[in-house]
Protein backbone atom coordinates (compact mmCIF):
# COMPACT_ATOMS: atom_id res chain seq x y z
CA UNK A 1 0.00 0.00 0.00
CA UNK A 2 1.58 3.39 -0.74
CA UNK A 3 1.94 6.59 0.56
CA UNK A 4 2.01 7.04 4.69
CA UNK A 5 -2.05 5.76 5.19
CA UNK A 6 -2.10 3.48 8.56
CA UNK A 7 -3.37 0.06 8.04
CA UNK A 8 -3.01 -2.99 10.64
CA UNK A 9 -3.45 -6.69 10.79
CA UNK A 10 -4.50 -8.71 13.06
CA UNK A 11 -2.96 -12.20 13.79
CA UNK A 12 -4.78 -15.46 15.98
CA UNK A 13 -2.01 -17.63 17.55
CA UNK A 14 -3.68 -20.84 18.69
CA UNK A 15 -0.66 -22.59 19.95
CA UNK A 16 -0.69 -25.81 22.25
CA UNK A 17 -1.09 -24.25 25.97
CA UNK A 18 -2.40 -21.12 25.02
CA UNK A 19 -3.53 -18.21 22.73
CA UNK A 20 -2.70 -15.11 21.67
CA UNK A 21 -3.74 -12.44 19.33
CA UNK A 22 -1.71 -10.16 18.26
CA UNK A 23 -2.32 -6.66 16.00
CA UNK A 24 0.36 -5.37 13.57
CA UNK A 25 0.90 -1.88 12.23
CA UNK A 26 2.09 -1.55 8.46
CA UNK A 27 5.36 -1.80 9.57
CA UNK A 28 4.90 -5.16 10.65
CA UNK A 29 5.65 -4.12 14.45
CA UNK A 30 2.78 -5.25 17.32
CA UNK A 31 1.01 -2.14 18.44
CA UNK A 32 -1.52 -4.46 20.54
CA UNK A 33 -1.71 -8.10 22.06
CA UNK A 34 -3.39 -10.38 24.39
CA UNK A 35 -3.00 -14.20 25.62
CA UNK A 36 -4.85 -16.31 27.42
CA UNK A 37 -4.14 -19.84 28.86
CA UNK A 38 -6.34 -22.84 28.37
CA UNK A 39 -7.08 -26.05 30.40
CA UNK A 40 -4.86 -29.69 29.29
CA UNK A 41 -6.91 -32.58 30.15
CA UNK A 42 -4.72 -36.09 30.91
CA UNK A 43 -7.57 -38.38 31.35
CA UNK A 44 -4.76 -41.51 30.76
CA UNK A 45 -1.02 -41.68 30.97
CA UNK A 46 0.17 -40.43 27.71
CA UNK A 47 -3.33 -38.90 26.61
CA UNK A 48 -3.57 -35.19 26.42
CA UNK A 49 -6.68 -33.65 25.21
CA UNK A 50 -8.34 -30.35 24.70
CA UNK A 51 -11.65 -29.04 25.17
CA UNK A 52 -12.50 -27.26 21.44
CA UNK A 53 -14.95 -24.91 22.65
CA UNK A 54 -13.01 -23.71 25.53
CA UNK A 55 -9.80 -22.88 22.39
CA UNK A 56 -13.15 -20.84 20.57
CA UNK A 57 -13.45 -18.97 23.68
CA UNK A 58 -9.77 -18.09 24.08
CA UNK A 59 -9.65 -16.83 20.78
CA UNK A 60 -13.03 -14.47 21.41
CA UNK A 61 -11.57 -13.02 24.61
CA UNK A 62 -8.05 -12.88 22.85
CA UNK A 63 -9.39 -10.66 19.76
CA UNK A 64 -11.58 -8.52 21.94
CA UNK A 65 -8.80 -7.94 24.54
CA UNK A 66 -6.08 -7.02 22.03
CA UNK A 67 -8.48 -4.25 20.28
CA UNK A 68 -9.45 -2.71 23.21
CA UNK A 69 -5.93 -2.28 24.16
CA UNK A 70 -5.17 -0.95 20.62
CA UNK A 71 -8.06 0.94 21.00
CA UNK A 72 -6.88 2.50 24.87
CA UNK A 73 -3.22 3.30 23.31
CA UNK A 74 -5.18 5.27 20.28
CA UNK A 75 -4.64 3.37 17.31
CA UNK A 76 -8.10 3.66 15.39
CA UNK A 77 -8.02 -0.36 14.86
CA UNK A 78 -11.71 -0.72 14.00
CA UNK A 79 -11.04 1.53 10.60
CA UNK A 80 -7.65 0.29 10.11
CA UNK A 81 -7.66 -3.65 10.22
CA UNK A 82 -7.32 -4.86 6.58
CA UNK A 83 -7.33 -8.81 7.36
CA UNK A 84 -6.46 -11.09 10.10
CA UNK A 85 -4.69 -14.39 9.57
CA UNK A 86 -4.06 -17.31 11.68
CA UNK A 87 -1.77 -19.89 13.16
CA UNK A 88 -2.09 -23.17 14.81
CA UNK A 89 -0.96 -26.20 16.85
CA UNK A 90 -0.59 -28.80 13.71
CA UNK A 91 -2.11 -32.39 14.15
CA UNK A 92 -4.41 -31.96 16.97
CA UNK A 93 -7.97 -33.64 15.64
CA UNK A 94 -11.12 -32.39 15.90
CA UNK A 95 -14.32 -33.96 14.48
CA UNK A 96 -17.35 -32.36 15.30
CA UNK A 97 -21.14 -32.34 14.11
CA UNK A 98 -21.99 -30.45 10.71
CA UNK A 99 -25.88 -30.23 12.12
CA UNK A 100 -24.75 -28.44 16.04
CA UNK A 101 -22.05 -27.66 15.39
CA UNK A 102 -20.72 -29.06 18.74
CA UNK A 103 -17.25 -31.27 19.31
CA UNK A 104 -18.01 -34.90 19.32
CA UNK A 105 -14.95 -35.75 21.35
CA UNK A 106 -12.65 -33.88 22.89
CA UNK A 107 -9.44 -32.62 20.81
CA UNK A 108 -6.82 -35.30 20.83
CA UNK A 109 -3.73 -33.25 21.01
CA UNK A 110 -0.33 -33.39 18.75
CA UNK A 111 1.81 -35.04 21.55
CA UNK A 112 -1.12 -37.85 22.65
CA UNK A 113 0.16 -41.51 22.37
CA UNK A 114 -3.07 -43.58 22.72
CA UNK A 115 -2.71 -44.77 19.46
CA UNK A 116 0.56 -46.78 19.68
CA UNK A 117 -1.84 -49.87 19.19
CA UNK A 118 -2.74 -49.13 16.25
CA UNK A 119 0.97 -47.58 14.77
CA UNK A 120 2.09 -51.15 16.08
CA UNK A 121 -0.88 -52.94 13.69
CA UNK A 122 -0.54 -50.54 10.50
CA UNK A 123 3.80 -51.35 10.93
CA UNK A 124 3.31 -54.73 11.47
CA UNK A 125 0.56 -55.76 8.23
CA UNK A 126 1.71 -52.82 5.73
CA UNK A 127 4.38 -53.57 3.13
CA UNK A 128 6.15 -50.92 3.92
CA UNK A 129 6.16 -50.95 7.26
CA UNK A 130 7.07 -47.77 9.28
CA UNK A 131 7.73 -45.41 6.44
CA UNK A 132 4.84 -47.35 4.10
CA UNK A 133 3.58 -44.03 3.35
CA UNK A 134 6.53 -41.74 3.32
CA UNK A 135 6.70 -41.80 -0.57
CA UNK A 136 3.82 -40.00 -0.89
CA UNK A 137 2.89 -38.15 2.50
CA UNK A 138 6.55 -37.70 3.73
CA UNK A 139 5.75 -38.73 7.27
CA UNK A 140 6.49 -42.38 9.34
CA UNK A 141 3.58 -44.10 10.65
CA UNK A 142 3.33 -42.62 13.60
CA UNK A 143 0.93 -41.78 17.22
CA UNK A 144 2.26 -37.96 15.73
CA UNK A 145 -0.34 -37.13 12.66
CA UNK A 146 -3.64 -37.01 12.20
CA UNK A 147 -4.67 -39.74 10.83
CA UNK A 148 -4.15 -42.03 13.61
CA UNK A 149 -6.07 -39.82 16.02
CA UNK A 150 -9.55 -40.18 12.99
CA UNK A 151 -8.49 -43.49 13.32
CA UNK A 152 -8.85 -44.19 16.66
CA UNK A 153 -11.86 -42.07 17.42
CA UNK A 154 -12.85 -44.02 14.64
CA UNK A 155 -12.88 -47.18 16.24
CA UNK A 156 -13.44 -46.39 19.96
CA UNK A 157 -16.09 -43.62 20.02
CA UNK A 158 -19.59 -44.57 18.89
CA UNK A 159 -21.04 -41.06 18.40
CA UNK A 160 -18.12 -40.27 16.22
CA UNK A 161 -18.70 -43.59 13.93
CA UNK A 162 -22.56 -42.95 13.76
CA UNK A 163 -21.72 -39.51 12.73
CA UNK A 164 -19.77 -40.42 10.16
CA UNK A 165 -21.84 -42.97 9.02
CA UNK A 166 -24.75 -40.47 8.96
CA UNK A 167 -22.78 -37.63 7.00
CA UNK A 168 -22.56 -35.49 9.88
CA UNK A 169 -19.02 -35.57 10.53
CA UNK A 170 -16.56 -33.30 9.62
CA UNK A 171 -12.41 -33.43 10.63
CA UNK A 172 -10.38 -30.47 10.87
CA UNK A 173 -7.37 -30.00 12.49
CA UNK A 174 -7.37 -26.65 14.79
CA UNK A 175 -6.95 -23.96 11.92
CA UNK A 176 -9.99 -25.96 10.58
CA UNK A 177 -12.10 -25.88 13.05
CA UNK A 178 -11.14 -21.79 14.07
CA UNK A 179 -12.16 -21.14 10.49
CA UNK A 180 -15.28 -23.01 10.36
CA UNK A 181 -16.56 -21.16 13.28
CA UNK A 182 -15.21 -17.93 12.81
CA UNK A 183 -17.07 -17.78 9.53
CA UNK A 184 -20.06 -18.44 10.45
CA UNK A 185 -20.07 -22.15 11.68
CA UNK A 186 -23.44 -24.46 11.25
CA UNK A 187 -25.49 -21.18 10.85
CA UNK A 188 -24.95 -17.21 11.32
CA UNK A 189 -25.50 -14.39 9.33
CA UNK A 190 -23.24 -11.55 7.67
CA UNK A 191 -23.55 -8.01 7.89
CA UNK A 192 -26.42 -7.14 5.08
CA UNK A 193 -28.19 -10.37 7.55
CA UNK A 194 -27.58 -13.25 4.53
CA UNK A 195 -27.14 -16.01 5.69
CA UNK A 196 -23.78 -17.69 6.26
CA UNK A 197 -22.33 -20.88 6.74
CA UNK A 198 -18.94 -21.92 7.74
CA UNK A 199 -16.12 -22.63 5.53
CA UNK A 200 -14.36 -26.29 5.88
CA UNK A 201 -11.06 -25.80 4.77
CA UNK A 202 -7.66 -26.47 6.20
CA UNK A 203 -4.32 -24.85 4.24
CA UNK A 204 -1.56 -27.12 2.53
CA UNK A 205 0.49 -26.52 5.72
CA UNK A 206 -1.91 -28.20 8.18
CA UNK A 207 -2.97 -31.02 5.99
CA UNK A 208 1.10 -31.86 5.15
CA UNK A 209 0.70 -33.05 8.75
CA UNK A 210 -2.18 -35.58 8.82
CA UNK A 211 -0.22 -38.04 6.60
CA UNK A 212 -3.13 -38.06 4.06
CA UNK A 213 -1.75 -35.26 1.50
CA UNK A 214 0.06 -36.14 -1.12
CA UNK A 215 3.07 -33.49 -1.05
CA UNK A 216 3.24 -33.50 -4.67
CA UNK A 217 -0.40 -32.72 -5.88
CA UNK A 218 -1.36 -30.87 -2.25
CA UNK A 219 -4.20 -33.05 -2.37
CA UNK A 220 -5.61 -35.99 -0.02
CA UNK A 221 -4.29 -39.12 -1.34
CA UNK A 222 -7.06 -42.08 -2.09
CA UNK A 223 -4.84 -44.82 -1.49
CA UNK A 224 -3.89 -43.57 1.58
CA UNK A 225 -7.21 -43.00 2.63
CA UNK A 226 -8.55 -46.15 1.53
CA UNK A 227 -5.66 -48.04 3.15
CA UNK A 228 -6.60 -46.46 6.76
CA UNK A 229 -10.51 -46.60 6.03
CA UNK A 230 -11.04 -42.78 6.54
CA UNK A 231 -14.20 -41.27 4.57
CA UNK A 232 -12.91 -38.15 1.92
CA UNK A 233 -16.09 -37.08 2.70
CA UNK A 234 -15.13 -35.25 6.11
CA UNK A 235 -11.83 -33.78 5.15
CA UNK A 236 -11.53 -29.92 4.45
CA UNK A 237 -11.12 -28.81 1.13
CA UNK A 238 -6.94 -27.81 0.78
CA UNK A 239 -6.17 -24.04 0.10
CA UNK A 240 -2.78 -22.15 0.17
CA UNK A 241 -0.91 -20.62 2.61
CA UNK A 242 -1.93 -16.94 1.35
CA UNK A 243 -5.14 -15.98 -0.47
CA UNK A 244 -8.18 -14.39 0.72
CA UNK A 245 -10.20 -17.06 2.30
CA UNK A 246 -13.52 -16.13 4.06
CA UNK A 247 -15.24 -13.01 5.83
CA UNK A 248 -15.83 -12.78 10.04
CA UNK A 249 -19.44 -13.37 10.53
CA UNK A 250 -21.23 -11.37 12.88
CA UNK A 251 -21.03 -12.44 16.63
CA UNK A 252 -17.62 -12.48 16.62
CA UNK A 253 -14.99 -9.60 17.48
CA UNK A 254 -13.72 -7.73 13.75
CA UNK A 255 -17.21 -9.12 11.89
CA UNK A 256 -16.72 -8.32 8.28
CA UNK A 257 -12.66 -8.68 8.24
CA UNK A 258 -11.33 -11.43 5.59
CA UNK A 259 -9.56 -14.20 6.81
CA UNK A 260 -6.34 -14.04 4.77
CA UNK A 261 -3.51 -16.20 5.88
CA UNK A 262 -3.92 -19.81 7.43
CA UNK A 263 0.01 -21.53 8.16
CA UNK A 264 0.93 -24.44 10.90
CA UNK A 265 2.82 -23.14 13.55
CA UNK A 266 6.41 -24.32 12.87
CA UNK A 267 5.28 -22.82 8.96
CA UNK A 268 4.32 -19.13 10.18
CA UNK A 269 7.52 -19.04 12.48
CA UNK A 270 9.51 -20.31 9.26
CA UNK A 271 8.12 -17.17 7.17
CA UNK A 272 8.22 -15.01 10.21
CA UNK A 273 12.05 -15.64 10.47
CA UNK A 274 12.03 -15.44 6.51
CA UNK A 275 13.94 -18.14 6.15
CA UNK A 276 15.15 -18.60 2.56
CA UNK A 277 16.33 -22.12 0.61
CA UNK A 278 18.98 -23.76 2.38
CA UNK A 279 18.06 -21.50 6.26
CA UNK A 280 17.10 -23.43 9.19
CA UNK A 281 15.10 -22.12 12.59
CA UNK A 282 13.95 -23.64 15.73
CA UNK A 283 11.16 -22.82 17.69
CA UNK A 284 11.41 -23.36 21.56
CA UNK A 285 7.63 -23.98 22.55
CA UNK A 286 6.08 -26.81 24.37
CA UNK A 287 7.89 -29.13 21.98
CA UNK A 288 10.85 -27.74 19.94
CA UNK A 289 10.71 -27.98 15.98
CA UNK A 290 13.34 -27.54 13.65
CA UNK A 291 12.81 -26.50 9.83
CA UNK A 292 15.34 -26.70 7.43
CA UNK A 293 13.71 -24.68 3.61
CA UNK A 294 14.91 -26.97 0.57
CA UNK A 295 13.05 -24.42 -2.18
CA UNK A 296 11.22 -26.09 -4.73
CA UNK A 297 12.72 -29.50 -3.58
CA UNK A 298 11.32 -32.74 -2.25
CA UNK A 299 13.94 -33.99 -0.31
CA UNK A 300 14.03 -37.53 1.58
CA UNK A 301 15.60 -38.17 4.97
CA UNK A 302 17.73 -40.87 5.47
CA UNK A 303 18.44 -39.94 9.28
CA UNK A 304 14.80 -39.76 10.65
CA UNK A 305 13.71 -36.73 9.47
CA UNK A 306 10.14 -35.72 8.32
CA UNK A 307 9.60 -34.08 4.22
CA UNK A 308 6.96 -31.50 5.01
CA UNK A 309 6.06 -28.38 3.58
CA UNK A 310 7.42 -25.17 4.08
CA UNK A 311 4.80 -22.64 2.48
CA UNK A 312 3.09 -21.87 -0.46
CA UNK A 313 2.47 -18.00 -0.88
CA UNK A 314 -0.97 -18.34 -3.05
CA UNK A 315 -3.16 -20.09 -5.09
CA UNK A 316 -0.94 -20.03 -8.26
CA UNK A 317 2.51 -19.22 -6.11
CA UNK A 318 5.05 -22.35 -6.25
CA UNK A 319 4.91 -24.27 -3.42
CA UNK A 320 8.21 -24.37 -0.82
CA UNK A 321 9.31 -27.60 0.56
CA UNK A 322 10.95 -28.16 3.94
CA UNK A 323 13.03 -31.01 6.28
CA UNK A 324 11.53 -31.12 9.70
CA UNK A 325 12.67 -32.45 13.20
CA UNK A 326 10.17 -32.70 16.19
CA UNK A 327 10.61 -32.75 19.18
CA UNK A 328 7.73 -33.92 21.30
CA UNK A 329 8.89 -31.70 24.96
CA UNK A 330 11.19 -28.93 24.92
CA UNK A 331 9.36 -26.37 27.30
CA UNK A 332 6.84 -29.17 28.63
CA UNK A 333 9.81 -30.17 30.62
CA UNK A 334 9.94 -27.12 32.41
CA UNK A 335 5.90 -26.97 33.11
CA UNK A 336 6.51 -30.58 34.04
CA UNK A 337 8.96 -29.02 36.53
CA UNK A 338 6.59 -26.30 37.65
CA UNK A 339 3.67 -28.38 37.86
CA UNK A 340 4.65 -31.71 38.47
CA UNK A 341 7.42 -31.74 40.83
CA UNK A 342 6.82 -28.12 42.37
CA UNK A 343 10.74 -27.22 41.76
CA UNK A 344 9.63 -23.74 40.78
CA UNK A 345 6.85 -21.70 40.69
CA UNK A 346 7.12 -19.99 37.39
CA UNK A 347 8.84 -21.17 34.04
CA UNK A 348 10.90 -18.26 34.45
CA UNK A 349 12.20 -19.31 37.58
CA UNK A 350 14.49 -22.32 36.17
CA UNK A 351 17.04 -20.27 34.70
CA UNK A 352 17.95 -18.33 37.81
CA UNK A 353 17.65 -22.25 39.73
CA UNK A 354 20.07 -23.62 36.69
CA UNK A 355 22.85 -20.65 37.01
CA UNK A 356 23.35 -21.60 40.81
CA UNK A 357 25.51 -24.19 39.58
CA UNK A 358 28.28 -24.59 37.37
CA UNK A 359 27.05 -27.71 35.08
CA UNK A 360 24.56 -30.17 35.40
CA UNK A 361 27.21 -32.72 38.08
CA UNK A 362 26.38 -35.90 35.43
CA UNK A 363 23.16 -35.36 35.86
CA UNK A 364 21.14 -36.36 32.09
CA UNK A 365 17.24 -35.86 31.90
CA UNK A 366 15.72 -37.36 28.73
CA UNK A 367 12.46 -35.99 28.33
CA UNK A 368 10.72 -38.96 26.71
CA UNK A 369 7.54 -38.43 28.58
CA UNK A 370 5.21 -39.88 25.82
CA UNK A 371 8.04 -41.51 23.40
CA UNK A 372 10.74 -39.83 21.27
CA UNK A 373 10.07 -38.08 17.98
CA UNK A 374 12.94 -37.23 15.71
CA UNK A 375 15.10 -38.69 14.45
CA UNK A 376 14.67 -41.65 17.03
CA UNK A 377 11.14 -41.99 16.42
CA UNK A 378 10.94 -44.68 19.13
CA UNK A 379 6.96 -44.48 20.72
CA UNK A 380 8.36 -47.04 23.73
CA UNK A 381 10.65 -44.97 25.40
CA UNK A 382 9.63 -43.32 28.76
CA UNK A 383 11.28 -40.71 30.65
CA UNK A 384 15.03 -41.28 32.26
CA UNK A 385 17.02 -38.99 34.82
CA UNK A 386 20.06 -40.94 35.29
CA UNK A 387 23.62 -39.60 37.04
CA UNK A 388 21.98 -38.45 39.93
CA UNK A 389 24.07 -39.28 43.47
CA UNK A 390 23.96 -37.56 46.83
CA UNK A 391 25.35 -34.97 45.41
CA UNK A 392 23.02 -33.40 43.47
CA UNK A 393 20.57 -30.70 43.60
CA UNK A 394 17.65 -28.92 42.01
CA UNK A 395 20.41 -27.08 40.64
CA UNK A 396 21.53 -29.51 38.49
CA UNK A 397 18.26 -31.03 37.79
CA UNK A 398 17.07 -27.88 36.40
CA UNK A 399 20.62 -27.07 34.29
CA UNK A 400 20.05 -31.10 32.95
CA UNK A 401 16.20 -30.28 31.81
CA UNK A 402 17.30 -27.45 30.03
CA UNK A 403 20.30 -28.80 28.76
CA UNK A 404 17.86 -31.95 27.50
CA UNK A 405 16.02 -29.33 25.41
CA UNK A 406 19.46 -28.64 23.70
CA UNK A 407 20.80 -31.87 23.28
CA UNK A 408 17.37 -33.20 21.12
CA UNK A 409 17.92 -29.66 18.66
CA UNK A 410 21.35 -30.91 18.26
CA UNK A 411 19.77 -34.66 17.09
CA UNK A 412 17.85 -32.97 15.23
CA UNK A 413 20.10 -30.65 13.57
CA UNK A 414 22.92 -33.36 13.43
CA UNK A 415 20.60 -35.26 10.89
CA UNK A 416 19.88 -32.02 9.16
CA UNK A 417 23.62 -31.74 8.04
CA UNK A 418 23.98 -35.33 7.20
CA UNK A 419 21.17 -35.45 4.96
CA UNK A 420 22.56 -32.04 3.55
CA UNK A 421 26.32 -33.44 3.31
CA UNK A 422 24.79 -36.62 1.19
CA UNK A 423 23.57 -33.93 -1.10
CA UNK A 424 26.58 -32.02 -1.35
CA UNK A 425 24.54 -28.63 0.06
CA UNK A 426 27.59 -26.91 1.06
CA UNK A 427 25.74 -24.03 2.73
CA UNK A 428 24.52 -26.25 5.20
CA UNK A 429 27.82 -27.20 6.64
CA UNK A 430 28.48 -26.53 10.37
CA UNK A 431 31.02 -24.89 9.82
CA UNK A 432 29.05 -21.82 7.69
CA UNK A 433 25.75 -22.42 10.30
CA UNK A 434 23.97 -20.61 12.19
CA UNK A 435 20.17 -21.31 13.61
CA UNK A 436 17.66 -18.82 14.06
CA UNK A 437 15.56 -19.85 16.87
CA UNK A 438 12.34 -18.15 18.37
CA UNK A 439 9.33 -19.13 20.57
CA UNK A 440 9.02 -18.09 24.54
CA UNK A 441 11.33 -20.41 26.16
CA UNK A 442 13.75 -18.28 24.16
CA UNK A 443 14.03 -15.03 26.42
CA UNK A 444 16.24 -18.33 28.49
CA UNK A 445 19.58 -16.51 28.09
CA UNK A 446 21.43 -19.44 29.87
CA UNK A 447 18.98 -21.73 27.45
CA UNK A 448 20.46 -20.31 24.25
CA UNK A 449 23.66 -20.23 25.50
CA UNK A 450 23.82 -23.56 26.56
CA UNK A 451 22.48 -24.03 22.76
CA UNK A 452 25.29 -22.19 21.30
CA UNK A 453 28.08 -24.08 23.25
CA UNK A 454 26.38 -27.64 22.14
CA UNK A 455 25.83 -27.00 18.47
CA UNK A 456 29.33 -25.21 18.23
CA UNK A 457 27.55 -22.90 15.79
CA UNK A 458 26.23 -19.17 16.42
CA UNK A 459 22.27 -18.79 17.65
CA UNK A 460 20.68 -15.79 16.54
CA UNK A 461 17.62 -14.63 17.97
CA UNK A 462 15.29 -11.45 17.09
CA UNK A 463 13.95 -8.97 19.20
CA UNK A 464 10.51 -10.05 18.21
CA UNK A 465 10.68 -13.87 19.08
CA UNK A 466 7.15 -14.57 18.50
CA UNK A 467 7.62 -14.82 14.84
CA UNK A 468 4.69 -17.84 14.46
CA UNK A 469 2.19 -14.88 14.71
CA UNK A 470 4.16 -12.50 12.53
CA UNK A 471 4.18 -15.43 9.91
CA UNK A 472 0.44 -15.59 9.69
CA UNK A 473 0.38 -11.64 9.62
CA UNK A 474 2.65 -11.45 6.56
CA UNK A 475 0.66 -14.49 4.85
CA UNK A 476 -2.53 -12.19 5.42
CA UNK A 477 -1.05 -9.18 4.22
CA UNK A 478 0.41 -10.65 0.93
CA UNK A 479 -2.89 -11.74 -0.01
CA UNK A 480 -4.80 -8.78 0.36
CA UNK A 481 -1.99 -6.74 -1.24
CA UNK A 482 -0.94 -4.32 1.20
CA UNK A 483 2.61 -6.01 1.51
CA UNK A 484 5.08 -7.36 -1.22
CA UNK A 485 7.71 -10.30 -0.62
CA UNK A 486 10.43 -7.85 -0.95
CA UNK A 487 8.87 -5.38 1.69
CA UNK A 488 8.55 -8.38 3.96
CA UNK A 489 12.10 -8.98 3.71
CA UNK A 490 12.98 -5.57 4.40
CA UNK A 491 11.23 -5.52 7.42
CA UNK A 492 13.56 -8.88 8.36
CA UNK A 493 16.02 -8.84 10.81
CA UNK A 494 16.33 -5.06 10.94
CA UNK A 495 15.26 -5.09 14.46
CA UNK A 496 18.47 -5.79 17.37
CA UNK A 497 19.02 -9.55 17.53
CA UNK A 498 20.95 -11.21 19.88
CA UNK A 499 23.81 -13.75 19.33
CA UNK A 500 25.06 -16.48 21.19
CA UNK A 501 28.45 -17.63 20.30
CA UNK A 502 29.68 -20.99 21.94
CA UNK A 503 32.53 -20.56 24.06
CA UNK A 504 32.67 -24.61 24.90
CA UNK A 505 35.54 -26.72 22.62
CA UNK A 506 34.94 -29.56 20.37
CA UNK A 507 36.57 -32.50 22.33
CA UNK A 508 33.87 -30.88 25.30
CA UNK A 509 31.06 -31.02 23.13
CA UNK A 510 31.77 -34.49 22.01
CA UNK A 511 31.81 -36.14 25.48
CA UNK A 512 28.86 -34.53 26.46
CA UNK A 513 27.17 -36.13 23.37
CA UNK A 514 28.51 -39.62 24.01
CA UNK A 515 26.80 -39.33 27.34
CA UNK A 516 23.71 -37.72 26.17
CA UNK A 517 23.28 -40.97 23.67
CA UNK A 518 24.00 -43.39 26.47
CA UNK A 519 21.29 -41.28 28.79
CA UNK A 520 18.78 -41.55 25.40
CA UNK A 521 20.04 -45.37 24.72
CA UNK A 522 18.52 -45.95 28.60
CA UNK A 523 14.59 -44.55 27.45
CA UNK A 524 13.96 -47.29 24.89
CA UNK A 525 11.55 -50.33 25.71
CA UNK A 526 10.04 -48.62 28.68
CA UNK A 527 6.50 -48.13 27.11
CA UNK A 528 5.22 -51.42 29.40
CA UNK A 529 6.78 -50.61 32.29
CA UNK A 530 4.37 -51.83 35.64
CA UNK A 531 2.32 -48.90 37.43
Amino acid sequence: MSGGEEFFIGSIDQGTTSTRFIIYDRHAQPIASHQVQFTQFYPEAGWVEHDPTEILQSVRVCMAKALDKATAAGHNVDAGLRAIGLTNQRETTVIWSRSTGLPLYNAIVWMDARTSTICHRLVRDLPGGRDHFVPTCGLPISTYFSALKIMWLLENVDVVREAVRSGDAMFGTVDTWMIWNLTGGCGAVDREENPVHGLHVTDCSNAARTMLMDLRTLDWDRPTLDALGIPIEILPKIISNSERIGVIANGWPLAGIPIAGCLGDQHAAMLGQLCRKGEAKSTYGTGAFILLNTGDEIVRSSHGLITTIAFKLGPEAPTSYALEGSIAIAGAAVQWLRDGMGIIQTTSEIEELAELVENSGGVYFVPAFNGLFAPWWRDDARGVCIGITRFTNKGHIARAVLESICFQVNDVLASMHKDAGERGDAKTKVEEFLLRVDGGATVNNLLMQTQADLLGSPVVRPADIETTALGAAYAAGLAIGVWNEEQIHSFGHKETTTIFHPKSDEAQRKKRFESWNKAVSRTFDLADLSL
